[in-house]
């Protein structure tokens, strides 16, 4: 199922677990938003329902995942031979949106199966053997390596003394 809605003045074509970035909306991380304006509504094998302008009682519901900011543009201004040059950088602030759910009717969709497979994922007693803690090893406190006496150190080979014959 696919919706198209409106918002910050512009339009989106989504689908359920997409994830969208919109003009700055009002929420933090993990908040749901709800738009209204729904334009058209298609499904599986279905005709597509086409507002005029909009569908009386559709809904999308959309969870908040991130605030941020988009890339630096560069305004640059110039009238030419007089020495008018201006630069300035402009960020514009986003909403970063996952799709949690499209409604016809304007009640809010059921929560789906795969969130409840997510959940007991997280679990502990999922966890498999490699997140486990390694066992403390024990070892042998070493012992410290005994110093050579000066006999059994070797010799250092000197220089033959010269013999006169």
């Amino acid at each position: 199922m696919f919706a198209v809605f409106k918002t910050g003045g512009k339009q989106y074509k989504v689908a359920t677990d997409d994830v969208i970035t919109v003009e700055t909306l009002p929420g933090d991380a993990g908040s749901e938003v709800k738009f209204h304006d729904v334009l058209m509504i298609g499904g599986d094998g279905k005709a597509p329902s086409v507002g005029a302008p909009l569908l009386a009682k559709a809904a999308v519901f959309a969870e908040v995942m991130e605030q941020n900011r988009g890339p630096k543009i560069i305004v640059f201004k110039k009238r030419r031979r007089t020495g008018y040059r201006r630069k300035n950088g402009h960020r514009q602030n986003q909403t970063v949106l996952r799709i949690t759910g499209i409604s016809a009717t304007g009640d809010k969709p059921a929560a789906k199966k795969t969130a409840a497979k997510k959940a007991a994922a997280m679990e502990p007693a999922a966890i498999g053997p490699w997140d486990k803690k390694p066992a403390a090893k024990k070892t042998a406190a070493k012992k410290p390596a005994a110093k050579k006496t000066a006999a059994e150190k070797p010799a250092a080979e000197k220089p033959a003394a010269k013999t006169e014959e």
